[in-house]
């Protein structure tokens, strides 16, 4: 018994001081695809991001936002000319991890408590 104790503890400290990769900085500018669905459709969208602007590609039309950084893996995004009142928020990015040429962010409404997750492969 204290030999599976010892052996438990020795684990979860191993796995305690695990930390996902996070290089944010490879990530924060280049060309961008990320994949959802979309009323049950899988759709794409490419974006380019540098550090001050982002812009989308989403079945043939162009949107442009501006990007304020907050910290090293955080953004702001605010689209430049917003459609309706919903447009008008600006969006909360966060990464979460890193790898290669992927991260999974996480993004919602800023104000808002409901979050999504997604990941984004940067192919230039």
């Amino acid at each position: 018994m204290r030999k599976f104790l010892l052996l438990l503890l020795a684990a979860l400290s191993i796995v305690s001081c695990y930390q996902p990769e996070r290089n944010c900085a490879d990530f924060k500018t280049g060309t961008f695809e990320f994949e959802s669905y979309l009323n049950g459709e899988l759709v794409k969208t490419r974006f380019i991001r540098n550090d001050t602007m982002e812009i989308d590609y989403f079945r043939g039309n162009a949107d442009t936002s501006s990007i304020r950084w907050i910290n090293e893996c955080e953004y702001l995004v605010k689209n430049k000319n917003p459609k309706n009142r919903a447009e008008e928020k600006p969006i909360h990015m966060k990464i979460l991890t890193t790898k290669k040429n992927t991260y999974t962010f996480e993004y919602g409404l800023v104000g808002e408590t409901q979050k999504q997750k997604g990941t984004a492969v940067k192919v230039d």
